[in-house]
């Protein structure tokens, strides 16, 4: 078995496990052909502190949705797993649908201006002003993913980021079901992905509030088949896997996170 060397990381939106299983058929076929998390439960609520939670092993006791402006010192000087990636000689980026220009710190379009698109609450590596200078360089919007996928040229840490009308906040499950196909379609044709060394993780944020944080995680790569992981999961344990994936000690709580390497047998 190839060992995995790249993850591609797909966030959705405020919809819980049950919902996600029964409104997004494309997410589910490919949760049975690979494998799925049955217990994987996010960290808190609202949306941001998940995605640093993901990002970077801890919310830093962040209870909002506020941009990376208000959370300076929350977060600090610390570490990104971009910026491990980085470091560890690896490669890290972005793909944030509908982002104006590389690493923006503001929704777009402004709220004084129409309906934002852009949110930057999802897109983690703007947080951490440690690495200002390699978010610059390699958080961008979703214009080369496709053909970056196509030519075996994703990141070794990758996060693909819909934009609110295409993960299931501003619009349906349905539509964010066929977006993630169109985007898709060209990972799981690779030859980066059928030889096992690029997995995709497919998650959500958070739930709704009404189901205990429980959403449904979608492990795929073709070195599992119809995996389903009952073990207890968290975002942490993301965390923890990027790590694997780069070799290197998982941040903060990802140290200590339940292990879904070890869970689904990558």
């Amino acid at each position: 078995m190839v060992r995995p060397s790249k993850v591609l990381i797909v966030i959705e939106e405020n919809h819980s496990y049950a919902q996600m299983k029964a409104g997004m058929p494309f997410l589910a076929g490919l949760s049975t052909k690979y494998g799925y998390a049955t217990h994987w439960t996010a960290l808190t609520h609202p949306s941001l502190p998940n995605y640093l939670g993901i990002a970077g092993g801890s919310t830093f006791g962040i209870h909002d949705d506020k941009s990376p402006a208000a959370h300076i010192s929350s977060v600090g000087p610390a570490t990104s797993v971009f910026d491990q990636a980085i470091a560890a000689g690896k490669t890290a980026r972005t793909y944030a649908e509908t982002m104006p220009g590389p690493c923006q710190a503001n929704d777009s379009p402004d709220r004084s201006i129409g309906t934002p698109k852009y949110a930057v609450r999802h897109n983690p590596w703007v947080y951490f002003s440690k690495g200002r200078t390699n978010c610059l360089a390699h958080d961008r919007n979703l214009t080369p993913f496709a053909d970056d996928a196509a030519s075996n040229a994703l990141p070794n840490v990758g996060f693909l980021i819909p934009n609110l009308d295409h993960d299931a906040h501003n619009a349906s499950l349905s539509a964010a079901d066929s977006w993630l196909q169109q985007q898709l379609t060209p990972v799981l044709r690779s030859t980066e992905f059928k030889s096992g060394r690029l997995v995709v993780v497919v998650t959500a944020d958070e739930d709704d509030k009404h189901s205990g944080n429980v959403v449904l995680t979608s492990v795929l790569t073709p070195s599992i088949s119809h995996k389903v992981v009952s073990a207890p999961l968290t975002h942490y344990s993301l965390t923890r896997f990027i790590a694997q994936v780069l070799r290197v000690k998982p941040l903060q709580n990802g140290a200590t996170a339940p292990d879904m390497k070890a869970a689904f047998g990558l």
